[in-house]
C-alpha cells in the first residue's frame, strides 16, 4: 500500500498534511495514515474509528503494512480517544460538512493547530466555523471523483483571515476564497453549473434568489478578478 493507491480525493488530503503526530478521525480503512507514514509526511499517526467493521479493517491494514509501531488505531468517537495536545494535525474526510463541524465542536482541548477537511458536500459551514474559531485557510483544492470533492487546509492563527480580504463575502464563503483567486477550470465549471441550475428557480424572496446572487458575484470575480 503506497500513496499511489489513494484515490484523487485522499491524495489531495495527503498533499496538504505535514506533521509530527497526525490524527485521522473516522479513518475507515486507515489507508491515509499508512500513506502519510510511507511518504514521510507524518512521523506518527493515530487512526480513530467508531464503527467495529472498519475499525477491524484498519487494524488489519496497519498490521499488514508493518506500521503498527508508527500508527496506533484507536476505537472511539471523534477526538475523544486523543489526549489534549497529542496531535499537531488532524484530518476528517468523507463525511458531510455538518457532521465534520459537529466533531470539531466537540473536540475541546484535543483540537490541533492544523486541520485538513474533506467534506462530501458544500464546505461553506466549515469555512464559517473556521473563521469564528480563529483558523486561517491556507490551501484549498477541488478534486474529481463521483462528484467534485473540496479539500480545505486550516491553521490556527491570530487576526482576520487574509484569504478573504478583497473578495465578495458570500461568494468567498460559498466557493472558497483561494479557489476564487486561482480561478481554475473546475471552479468555473461549478459556478457556471450553479448559474444554469438556479436561474429558472430564482424568484423574489426565495432561497434560490440569494444563491443565484452569490453565484453571479462569483462569476463576476472569475470573469474580471474584481
Amino acid at each position: 500500500m503506497t500513496p499511489a493507491t489513494l484515490d484523487a480525493r485522499l491524495g489531495a488530503v495527503l498533499a496538504l498534511v505535514r506533521a509530527e503526530v497526525h490524527a485521522d478521525i473516522g479513518t475507515d480503512h486507515a489507508r491515509l495514515p499508512v500513506a502519510l507514514i510511507r511518504s514521510g509526511r507524518a512521523r506518527r499517526c493515530v487512526a480513530v474509528e467508531l464503527n467495529p467493521g472498519p475499525l477491524a479493517q484498519a487494524r488489519r491494514n496497519v498490521a499488514g503494512a508493518g506500521l503498527a509501531a508508527q500508527i496506533e488505531v484507536r476505537a472511539g468517537d471523534g477526538f475523544a480517544p486523543l489526549r489534549p495536545g497529542e496531535a499537531d494535525s488532524a484530518s476528517l474526510c468523507g463525511m458531510g460538512a455538518a457532521t465534520i463541524r459537529g466533531v470539531l465542536e466537540r473536540a475541546g482541548a484535543a483540537l490541533p493547530t492544523r486541520l485538513v477537511l474533506q467534506p462530501n458536500d458544500s464546505p461553506e459551514p466549515l469555512r464559517v466555523w473556521a473563521r469564528a474559531q480563529g483558523y486561517h485557510l491556507t490551501a484549498e483544492a477541488l478534486t474529481e471523483g463521483y462528484w467534485l470533492y473540496p479539500v480545505l487546509a486550516l491553521e490556527r492563527a491570530g487576526g482576520p483571515d487574509p484569504a478573504y480580504m478583497g473578495l465578495p463575502p458570500a461568494a468567498a464563503r460559498r466557493y472558497g476564497p483561494l479557489l476564487l483567486r486561482a480561478a481554475g477550470a473546475a471552479l468555473r465549471d461549478q459556478v457556471e453549473a450553479d448559474l444554469r441550475r438556479l436561474t429558472p428557480l430564482a424568484a423574489p424572496g426565495r432561497p434560490a434568489e440569494r444563491e443565484l446572487a452569490t453565484a453571479r458575484e462569483a462569476w463576476a470575480w472569475l470573469d474580471g478578478g474584481t
